[in-house]
């Protein structure tokens, strides 16, 4: 079994380093509640950063107090109060400015995953745990809050009901935190995996009503484990997933590349189409309102439409409605999707630019 501890018998002084970096409650350099108020910048808006259309907000949720939390690309996280966005960086003491997950715990606290580590977040100072850390390969290059560049990167983070968090990475597999040890969670001997599977690129990780982890891969289709056997599904021969999400029936969407998306009831999967341009876009993300509509993020699958094709799609059931710039939205690649406690539905897309839609219309959170 494969098991990686905050502290180990290393040599003193990156022994020290590491100690400086880890996420526990008696390490990690932080970040104090002052330091943080006098380096963030509130705003009623998020601030775009000139033309880059490649940057994004690709990472949102909403935590137990009702704050809003977007990741982005290359601008760190913001927070959103219902009044004013606060913009935690790379100074305050995050990881690294390039959000690739996002997740809220029990306590409260926000985890946040970067290709370089984790930040945890615990509303007054940021704790990080670079992947040095996660995967063992400890490196003298630690320095502070940094850590030297290690080719296994974390693209995405969950926590579930028994509070262990789940890491999800793009060459190494899937990593379990139980707050004192990493462990990597194919090398575990109590898990089945008689089809060989490796979990790589894992972009998102979720439970579902009944206790089952699922892990979305680019490469291995959806895989399942039921706490004794993990097994994968490729429903039409399929392997490329991007995010999926459990509704309040109980049925798992994933999204897929270019056809629609699927649903899975517990049995069997069934393709969700549009026959239109919905099936010829990406489909990113994935969330539903109060109402029980779906809703998803989408993108042209073909790059040289990604101008006019793409944008926000709702789904009651029974039809779609495509949301777009004639509708205001600003950016037809949508990478986040959020549905909040009050009906709001927000979309993060390129440009570091986000929106939100009340019912009624849509309104730019940026600027």
């Amino acid at each position: 079994m494969k098991k990686h501890y905050l502290a180990t018998q290393i040599p003193v002084l990156l022994l020290f380093l590491l100690f400086t970096i880890s996420c526990n409650a008696q390490g990690g350099t932080s970040v104090s509640k002052a330091d943080v108020a006098r380096a963030t910048r509130p705003a009623k808006m998020i601030k775009t950063q000139g033309d880059n259309k490649y940057n994004t907000v690709g990472q949102s949720i909403e935590d137990q107090a009702g704050n809003l939390w977007f990741g982005t690309s290359a601008e760190g996280i913001y927070r959103y109060d219902g009044k004013i966005f606060t913009n935690f960086t790379e100074k305050d003491g995050l990881m690294s400015n390039r959000i690739s997950g996002i997740a809220a715990d029990k306590n409260g606290d926000i985890w946040i995953s970067t290709p370089e580590g984790i930040s945890c977040y615990d509303g007054k100072k940021f704790r990080n745990i670079p992947v040095s850390v996660i995967n063992g390969s400890y490196t003298y290059g630690a320095i502070g809050n940094k850590a030297a560049k290690a080719p296994m990167e974390i693209w995405s983070i969950f926590q579930d009901k028994k509070g262990t968090i789940w890491i999800g990475t793009n060459n190494d597999g899937v990593y379990c935190y139980d707050g004192k040890v990493f462990t990597h969670f194919l090398h575990q001997d109590k898990v089945e995996n008689k089809d060989g599977l490796q979990l790589n690129a894992v972009n998102t990780i979720l439970e579902d009503k009944a206790g089952n982890i699922w892990f979305s891969t680019w490469f291995e289709g959806l895989c399942r484990y039921d706490g004794k056997a993990v097994i994968h599904f490729t429903p039409n021969d399929e392997v490329w997933f991007s995010r999926i999400f459990e509704d309040k029936a109980g049925n798992i969407w994933a999204g897929r590349r270019g056809k629609g998306v699927c649903r899975f009831d517990g049995k069997s999967f069934t393709n969700v189409l549009q026959k239109g341009l919905f099936d010829e876009c990406c489909v990113l993300c994935i969330t539903q309102d109060e109402s029980g509509n779906m809703w998803f993020g989408t993108e042209a699958a073909n790059i040289a439409m990604r101008d006019n094709m793409g944008g926000l799609w709702s789904y009651n059931g029974q039809s779609f409605k495509n949301f777009t710039a004639e509708e205001g939205l600003g950016n037809y690649s949508v990478f986040s999707v959020l549905g909040d406690r009050k009906g709001n539905i927000w979309a993060g897309t390129r440009n570091t630019s986000l929106y939100r839609y009340d019912g009624k219309v849509i309104r730019s959170f940026s600027e």
